[in-house]
């Protein structure tokens, strides 16, 4: 199994793959050669310290990630499709596609990069706390080659199943490695950034990308991703993000993720409405974590040795069935039932959607492949947003208002990230003129996901890690001292 570290006795002792291990000595070649020694004699000592050319790095991680991102999203929407065709031809089909694809995305995850299953964000947020810190030999066996090249590969496969994912997490761990590689690989005369900018500025990279939404990065980096100061490197990072949605629009052009709803003024005497939805929807986000939690702790026993196929084609057939009853719409990202919301209030949205895509997206994580919850989480919080509007009977003209209330409510509640949620949704749409009631809805879920849920899902998913990095560390550990 492809590791990038391994525990030798009582010291850590990094083992290095053998493609990493020849491209380091070309690069080494290469940083020797008398050409490169006399370019690097040329710049001035001065100047190698600042921060415009320790940025460079960044920078060249940044414009990579926004070319793998395009890749991806290309590829996500061609599976996604593909897997809805299979589906129309006959809706029975999924009863074997979904099954065998769900299963396959497990065995690709456990068998080549462990670390791959999930969202990534947890991955992620492990590996930037652990960078420039003692558990820093951690970071290699979060963010590697491997990883990405398993966490491109077990999502897709999950996606042609039907599953209901998302690629926005994956991007930041993909991103992540992306910008974890390039630090391998910084010359050893380079004036480097520390690691752990490098690892927040590639997750930042990597949402910018994903969404085209380099504010919703940027807040991202504040809320999330670090609780530190990242001081006089702030404009390095910033500039990053930019250079990664710059890229992205270069081949998606200047796109908004869920284009322009129509929007009226909300009167006055409505911000009850607004403190209810936003308050709803934080609720059932949580309840969303706590549930993904529960069951990943009651099928843990069944995931061990060859029960854990079993248990994965189970999850394929139960999902396949879900899909037979409530229909397409439940499969996939979710964003062809968000437009259809936004964009088609002619077209009646039935009440079932949203507790179909809430269980479609448990079912999908639950396989242990690779696969977001932040897209499935906002075409989750659409659908829970039309169901309110029928049940409250609010005003047709304030209908998709609601709507982008629910989605930040939900997605905030799963997230526990208030602020990047409403910057996400107000960067999808365009729709200055709702930021107040944007932020107020993030608050509002925040507070009300915290009656249920004191801390996020991802950091939950990372405090797992930890534990099993640990216990890992002192199997290990007891191992060693038994063979002495």
């Amino acid at each position: 199994m492809p590791c990038y570290f391994y525990f030798s006795r009582m010291k850590q002792t990094y083992h290095v793959p053998n493609w990493e291990l020849w491209l380091r000595k070309k690069w080494r070649n290469i940083e020797q050669h008398p050409i490169s020694q006399g370019i690097i004699r040329r710049i001035p000592p001065e100047l190698r310290n600042r921060i415009p050319f320790q940025s460079i790095p960044l920078w060249i991680a940044s414009i990579l990630t926004g070319l793998v991102a395009v890749g991806y999203e290309h590829a996500f929407e061609l599976f996604e499709g593909l897997a809805k065709e299979i589906y129309r031809l006959n809706p029975y089909w999924l009863f074997l596609t979904a099954p065998i694809f769900f299963t396959l995305s497990r065995w690709l995850v456990t068998t080549f990069a462990p670390h791959a299953k999930g969202s990534g964000i947890p991955q992620l947020m492990a590996a930037v706390e652990s960078a420039d810190t003692q558990k820093k030999r951690w970071v290699d066996s979060l963010l590697n080659l491997p990883v990405l090249l398993t966490k491109l590969a077990s999502s897709l496969v999950l996606l042609l199943g039907g599953g209901a994912i998302g690629r926005e997490g994956p991007t930041l761990q993909i991103a992540g490695s992306i910008f974890q590689l390039t630090y391998r690989f910084i010359p050893t005369h380079w004036h480097r950034v520390s690691q752990k900018i490098m690892l927040i500025t590639g997750g930042a990279s990597g949402l910018a990308a994903a969404f085209n939404t380099p504010l919703g990065g940027i807040v991202y980096v504040v809320e999330e991703l670090t609780k530190s100061h990242i001081g006089q490197f702030r404009t390095a990072v910033f500039s990053a993000v930019i250079i990664a949605g710059m890229t992205a629009q270069l081949f998606l052009g200047s796109y908004l993720y869920l284009g322009f709803p129509r929007i009226k003024p909300l009167p006055l005497e409505m911000i009850g409405w607004v403190i209810l939805i936003a308050s709803i929807g934080g609720l059932l986000g949580a309840y969303f974590t706590r549930l993904i939690l529960a069951f990943q702790r009651w099928l843990s026993p069944f995931f061990l040795s060859y029960k854990q196929w079993i248990t994965t084609f189970i999850l394929g057939l139960l999902f396949a069935t879900l899909v037979n009853f409530v229909g397409e719409q439940s499969m996939g990202t979710g964003k062809s039932l968000i437009n259809t919301i936004l964009f088609q209030p002619e077209t009646e949205t039935k009440w079932y959607l949203f507790p179909a895509r809430f269980t479609a997206s448990i079912l999908s994580f639950l396989t242990g492949g690779a696969g977001g919850i932040f897209a499935t989480s906002l075409s989750s919080g659409a659908a829970l947003g039309d169901v309110l509007n029928t049940i409250f009977q609010i005003a047709p003209e304030h209908h998709n208002l609601m709507v982008l209330l629910a989605m930040i409510g939900f997605l905030t509640g799963v997230t526990r990230t208030p602020f990047t949620s409403a910057i996400l949704v107000l960067e999808m749409t365009d729709r200055h003129s709702a930021i107040f009631y944007f932020l107020l809805a993030g608050m509002l879920a925040n507070v009300a996901a915290s009656f249920v849920l004191k801390r996020s899902f991802y950091e939950i998913q990372k405090d797992l890690l930890f534990s099993q990095f640990r216990l890992d560390e002192k199997k290990l550990e007891t191992k060693n001292q038994q063979e002495e």
